[in-house]
Order: structure tokens, then C-alpha cells, then sequence
């Protein structure tokens, strides 16, 4: 497996991962339609990271590195097909290698409904440090989580 960063977010990645997202859990709960998530796949907001297996996309993570939010994990989405075989925890770790790069802390949001992607981040390092009521939708909330190397200042 290897990952890529996308530079240029338009063409068959972009259509494949809109596709494995919006067909999948927690977007189909959460009422996230196809056109939404190409929408945000092609933001200027985002860097695009995907992996592939055996030329097939298995999954993609998009990070935030500027704003108020620099070294923010905006969506992390593996296929179904690809799940359990450590591809997000490849492209987490890709993500962290990134942020770590240039800061001290990697963000994440997780639905309060999705339980295994809850105990995934919480292997990983991850502590839930607050939580985000009716954030995307009505009556579904975000768990903010962040893994830490220290405070953002010096005493």
C-alpha cells in the first residue's frame, strides 16, 4: 500500500472517494450526500491524501493545516472493502507525521454514534476533549478528540 498526496482534486480519485464516502457510515447517517462530499473532497481548504491496494482506492484522509484548525483531520474515510486491513491507521499516521511536522497538536471530530471510529482513535492516542452538540446535524453529536505532544507555548 501506498499513499499519495492529490494536487490536482479533480478527476476519477476525487469521483472513486466521493463515492466510497457518501456510501458509507457515518456520512450516510449523518445525511451527507455525494455532491456534499466532492464539495468539501475539492476544497482549497484541505490536502487531499488517499491509499491505494492493488491500484484500487482503499481510502483517504484530508487534513487542514492552516486557520484555526492547523493540524485538523478533517475526514478520515477507508473503504468497506479495504477495512481491517490497516489502511486508516496507515493514513492516520501519515496525517500525524504531517501535523507533527509543524504542530504540537492533531485534532479530530467523531459522531458520538460511531462507536468502533471512537475506539479506533482512542488506540491510536487520541483523547476526547470536548464535545460538539448538534454540530454537523440536529441531534447528532462530535466528540472534538486530540492527541498531544505538549502546550502550544513555552513557560
Amino acid at each position: 500500500m501506498k499513499i499519495f498526496l492529490l494536487k490536482n482534486k479533480n478527476g476519477q480519485i476525487v469521483e472513486k472517494a466521493a463515492d466510497i464516502m457518501s456510501e458509507s457510515s457515518p456520512w450516510i447517517k449523518l445525511g451527507i450526500k455525494r455532491k456534499d462530499c466532492i464539495k468539501t473532497i475539492k476544497s482549497k481548504r484541505y490536502d487531499f491524501y488517499y491509499a491505494c491496494e492493488n491500484r484500487e482506492l482503499a481510502g483517504f484522509v484530508l487534513l487542514e493545516n492552516f486557520g484555526s484548525f492547523k493540524g485538523y483531520i478533517k475526514i478520515l474515510c477507508v473503504s468497506e472493502d479495504f477495512r481491517g486491513k490497516g489502511i486508516g491507521k496507515s493514513l492516520i499516521k501519515k496525517a500525524e507525521q504531517i501535523i507533527f511536522s509543524h504542530s504540537k497538536n492533531v485534532f479530530l471530530c467523531v459522531s458520538s454514534f460511531n462507536k468502533k471510529a471512537f475506539i479506533f482513535y482512542k488506540k491510536l492516542g487520541y483523547k476526547r476533549v470536548g464535545i460538539l452538540k448538534d454540530f454537523l446535524v440536529k441531534g447528532r453529536d462530535e466528540y472534538l478528540m486530540r492527541k498531544t505532544k505538549g502546550p502550544i507555548l513555552k513557560n
